[in-house]
């Protein structure tokens, strides 16, 4: 599989701090999880490759043209119904009236969520909510899914939904993604990105990286999360 994104000598600065420090990196795999400890810049590096931020420095290059979508661990909730969020985004690409329905009305069904469609969206629980976001996403049809903590703040029932939601859309999409939940990272990737204080320190297949980790830094951290 031919990569999708390059990364060169990325960088951040805020405040006289390098949230992200140097960063090169080729993505291909089809489904990435980019693990790390607090603040080592993970959703920074995620908001980066999605154009929501600007790097201080290098460039990034897509070989090709990918549509895009992003989920972020507490998504906004326009104040209308489940449907009319997800009508929203596609009226916003252009999409007809009625088309956008239609589109809306089968992600929401693709997502377990057709009989709350007419449910105010912000009287949803929070696993609800969530698997809005991603019915709103999945209605786009990006060719890649970012996904920042989608699973963070929900019980482990809707984290399991959630997961069952991306592996779906796994199957006609790319997935980048970072998550707390090593059991999730296990399940949900094909290739773990470790970074630490700003830099990428390890790219590896995802058994391996669990198996037998490259870096002191990560050795260190899988040492701390898994007891």
């Amino acid at each position: 599989m031919g990569a999708w994104l390059a990364i060169d000598h990325l960088g951040l600065t805020e405040g006289g701090t390098n949230i992200i420090d140097d960063v090169s990196l080729t993505l291909a795999a089809q489904r990435t999880v980019i693990l790390g400890p607090n603040g080592a810049g993970k959703s920074t590096l995620l908001r980066l490759i999605h154009g929501l931020l600007h790097p201080g420095s290098g460039r990034m290059h897509w070989p090709g043209v990918l549509t895009q979508a992003m989920v972020f661990q507490r998504p906004v909730m326009l104040r209308t119904t489940a449907l009319a969020n997800v009508i929203y985004g596609l009226k916003l690409k252009g999409h007809t009236a009625a088309e956008s329905e239609q589109r809306a009305r089968q992600a929401l069904a693709r997502v377990g969520l057709e009989q709350l469609a007419q449910r105010p969206a912000r009287l949803l629980s929070g696993g609800e909510q969530q698997r809005v976001a991603l019915a709103r996403a999945w209605a786009l049809e990006p060719q890649l899914l970012i996904l920042d903590e989608p699973t963070a703040s929900l019980d482990p029932a809707s984290s399991r939904e959630v997961e069952r939601i991306i592996t779906d859309i796994a199957a006609g999409a790319r997935i980048l993604m970072t998550t707390h939940n090593l059991g999730q990272a296990r399940r949900l990737a094909e290739e773990i990105v470790f970074i630490d204080r700003g830099r990428v320190v390890e790219q590896t297949p995802v058994g391996q990286f669990f198996c037998l980790p490259q870096t002191g830094a990560a050795q260190r951290f899988l040492k701390e999360e898994i007891p």
